[in-house]
């Protein structure tokens, strides 16, 4: 890669979510949606959300990347794509991304989005559209055993390797970005422990710096996982893609600097029947131009994936 591409790579990750934050487009007019899950270590959990309905029996349901949440920028924008295909849309949250404190995520805990679709039936006809690690939950999803009404789902830079991912954003150069993530999870986890029994002190956790530290003390210990080597061993989605049970895409850029093309790449190459591939030579982590596929934004690429109009 250029350097070119790299700074290119760099400004669309950066001006998407600058500009989305300097100059915010709400959400098209939608209602709170919640969900009460069952959990062995803390017996429930609730799930937030926004939900749209429209006309028609298509749902979209949208998940977050790490350390985000459903009013993060590219969240809003595909709730406005979806609007425009006249489909509903469930914007979740992942465990613990509302605020309420109530637990945390990681990158394989598939059972709230499995939850959450069986929760909204009257729907004929589901998609899921995950970006960043909102996409490796739902490859991971769909390697499982699917509700019937699961029609496809697609993935957006999300990540394949967890742990060459975590190295990725561990470089030194990334610190922007990993210290943009690490915020929003230990606000996250602040939340978790003013109300919960939690495995590292707030304090401990405040001083991690990096991905693969926050691994090691939080996720790791708290979902059953002897380390972060364990955790990325045995929740990666790469090495399971010749599982995937339904349809699914997977869309990026070879510019990306934060899940990166060549932590990708050893998984995409390998044939797997039931995925698609769709590479972008512009755009960044989870920002794109707008006309990004010939004259069309990314959203509306992911839409003609899902049902081509």
């Amino acid at each position: 890669m250029s350097l070119a591409d790299a700074a290119a790579g760099h400004y669309w990750t950066i001006a998407a979510d600058l500009g989305a934050r300097l100059r915010p487009r709400p959400a098209p007019a939608d209602g709170a949606w919640s969900l009460e899950v069952r959990e062995a270590r803390y017996g429930h959990v609730r799930l937030g959300g926004r939900l749209r309905r429209a006309d028609g029996d298509t749902l979209v349901v949208v998940v977050h990347g790490l350390g985000g949440d459903r009013n993060s920028p590219y969240m809003h924008r595909a709730a406005h794509a979806i609007a425009a295909r006249g489909w509903s849309c469930l914007r979740v949250d992942m465990r613990g991304a509302d605020g309420r404190g109530e637990d945390y995520y990681h990158a394989a805990l598939t059972s709230d989005l499995h939850a959450s679709i069986a929760a909204c039936r009257d729907f004929d006809r589901v998609f899921v559209l995950g970006y960043s690690l909102g996409g490796h939950v739902a490859l991971r999803f769909s390697t499982e055993a699917l509700d019937p009404r699961v029609a496809a789902i697609a993935a957006v830079c999300s990540p394949l390797d967890l742990g060459a991912t975590a190295a990725a954003i561990d470089r030194r150069r990334a610190w922007p970005y990993r210290h943009h993530i690490l915020r929003g999870l230990v606000r996250m986890y602040r939340e978790v422990a003013r109300r919960r029994d939690v495995v590292a002190p707030l304090d401990v956790v405040k001083r991690v710096t990096t991905i693969r530290g926050w691994d090691e003390t939080v996720v790791a210990p708290r979902h059953g996982f002897a380390s972060a080597d364990d955790y990325y061993a045995r929740a990666s989605v790469g090495p399971r893609l010749g599982e995937l049970r339904v349809r699914a895409g997977w869309f990026g850029t070879r510019h990306d600097p934060m899940v990166t093309a060549a932590t990708v790449l050893p998984s995409l190459q390998l044939p797997h029947p039931r995925l698609d591939v769709r590479w972008f030579e512009r755009g960044g982590h989870v920002g794109f131009p707008d006309d990004v596929g010939g004259g069309r934004s990314l959203e509306a690429e992911v839409l003609d994936y899902f049902a081509p109009v």
